[in-house]
């Protein structure tokens, strides 16, 4: 494999993104554009993380990998905490490593929140925290749910509670605990963090499709997973003593079949109810990446649905922005590791 010293500066390293709603196609195409581009895959999202939620994380199997190395992947137990700030940390960590290895990291997933921290060097600095309003907020979300609490955060900083959901209760007390102790939205600040230069030479391609088919693979990907045995998965997590109380078992996927488990619903209903939220999930995603500066769009309908014509045009960005060297995209081009 060619170094890449040629075209790396010391002042900007190349870092390639490939994002997009969940379902729209991003592993096997970020495991193609590797195998082209000489890159190796850094996981932006957030449960697969844990090791042992495997089939509701729609995790990249191993065979899927095709010997494209894999990062931040089961790195974690489920009742471990995982947040923004551990992931920033761990990925430049990564991305450092790769460089080191004259190979192009590609930050592939679909958390945008984990993306913007890492593209854009956000500064999580810690504010003074004040654990009495935290154990208020708490107990608040315990007592009377996690939609009171959005509802509060609706009140004071409509743009946070539109991008986290209702479910994530940690990062809506936080939210919260950052307006009590700076009078400020933490909208504002992310927003002006992003305003920041990023210390990378970066292309950031946002996959799409159109609505339908994306809303009909989401479905159709749910059937796949409770055909894998996504119930058995959750009730072997249920039987290790992993809770609703969880981070991690608050997940799409998780989280309602816990609740079927619980006996609080049917299996049907707890089907039902995944697809719809998976749905609204991939809708707060492009939300989420409609706001953000410097995408790339890729619509898989203006490609024809083709995965060679995308990577030819991505592979042509990448160029362009001299993130990779003409001449070596010329030599992989075609190649059987595509």
């Amino acid at each position: 494999m060619q170094e890449r010293e040629n075209f790396v500066t010391e002042e900007q390293k190349p870092l390639v993104v490939l994002t997009g709603p969940t379902a729209v196609g991003k592993t096997e195409l970020s495991i193609r554009l590797a195998g082209r581009i000489g890159g190796e895959i850094i996981s932006a999202d957030s449960m697969q993380v844990y090791r042992g939620m495997d089939i509701g994380s729609a995790k990249v199997t191993v065979s899927e990998m095709r010997g494209i190395p894999h990062h931040l992947i089961d790195i974690l137990e489920p009742d471990e905490e995982f947040h923004v700030v551990r992931f920033q940390e761990r990925a430049k960590r990564c991305i450092e490593e790769i460089h080191a290895r004259g190979k192009i990291p590609i930050l592939a997933g679909g958390t945008g929140f984990y993306i913007q921290a890492v593209l854009y060097d956000i500064d999580f600095t810690e504010t003074q925290s004040d654990q009495n309003y935290r154990r208020e907020l708490e107990k608040l979300a315990a007592d009377r749910g996690a939609d009171f609490l959005h509802e509060m955060l609706k009140k004071v900083d409509p743009e946070s509670a539109d991008a986290i959901h209702a479910n994530n209760v940690k990062r809506v007390v936080r939210a919260l605990e950052f307006y009590r102790e700076t009078g400020k939205k933490i909208s504002a600040h992310n927003e002006e963090e992003r305003q920041k230069n990023s210390p990378y030479r970066f292309a950031y391609f946002v996959l799409n499709d159109e609505r339908g088919r994306l809303y009909a693979n989401i479905d159709r990907r749910v059937d796949q997973m409770m055909e894998r045995g996504l119930l058995q998965e959750v009730a072997r997590l249920k039987e290790k003593g992993y809770h609703k109380g969880m981070v991690s078992m608050q997940g799409l996927g998780y989280k309602e079949i816990l609740e079927y488990l619980d006996g609080e619903t049917t299996l049907d209903e707890a089907v039902r109810i995944l697809k719809r939220d998976t749905r609204h999930f991939a809708k707060r995603q492009l939300t989420w990446f409609r706001r953000e500066k410097d995408v790339i769009w890729v619509n898989k309908d203006q490609f024809g649905y083709d995965d060679d014509r995308i990577l030819e045009y991505m592979t042509a960005v990448l160029c362009e922005k001299k993130i990779l060297a003409p001449e070596d995209a010329g030599n992989r081009s075609g190649r059987t590791g595509d």
